[in-house]
């Protein structure tokens, strides 16, 4: 069931700096993700930024195998701005029993975060990851970058994916 969203609520003024990330974006060609653990893969991506006028913006993540359609990585939370600064935080859930808390600076438009806190389900699969950090940088053609490295208890900070998305609504 989703909870019904009205769009004709204005944006908190807290979040005007993000206001670009708002809508639906679909990557245009399937993203690449690599780790030395993992086969490489590619994937496509919807995410979703929207609000209801509180100072949080709220966000989905669906992550699909680009050849088989299959649901990959799912990620749901909210974003929140330190009113008066450019200090951003993502509070973010996974379905993969993962929940964190990233926190970074807003330049222009682009966004640096850094996991700050990671916690995970009891029976989660090792080896466990450490660390995350994350970009969203909208280029100047319109189209919204993102690129995701993570630490592992036995790798350090790597790059884990990387994919470009299209405005779609």
């Amino acid at each position: 069931m989703a909870c019904p969203v009205s769009q004709s609520v204005e944006l908190n003024p807290v979040l005007l700096p993000l206001d670009w990330l708002l809508g639906t974006w679909e990557s245009d060609e399937p993203g690449e993700g690599c780790f030395p653990t993992v086969k490489p893969f590619r994937y496509t991506e919807t995410l979703h930024f929207s609000h209801v006028g509180q100072p949080v913006i709220n966000f989905m993540f669906n992550a699909f195998h680009a050849e088989s359609k299959k649901p990959l990585h799912r990620e749901c939370g909210f974003i929140r701005m330190k009113p008066g600064s450019n200090r951003v935080a993502f509070i973010i859930a996974q379905n993969s029993g993962v929940v964190e808390i990233e926190e970074g600076e807003l330049t222009g438009q682009q966004l640096n975060l850094q996991s700050q806190t990671l916690a995970r389900i009891s029976f989660a699969r090792e080896p466990y990851v450490q660390q995350i950090s994350r970009v969203f940088q909208l280029r100047l053609d319109g189209r919204l970058e993102q690129t995701v490295s993570m630490a592992t208890d036995n790798q350090p900070l790597t790059q884990h994916l990387h994919i470009i998305y299209r405005r779609s609504s």
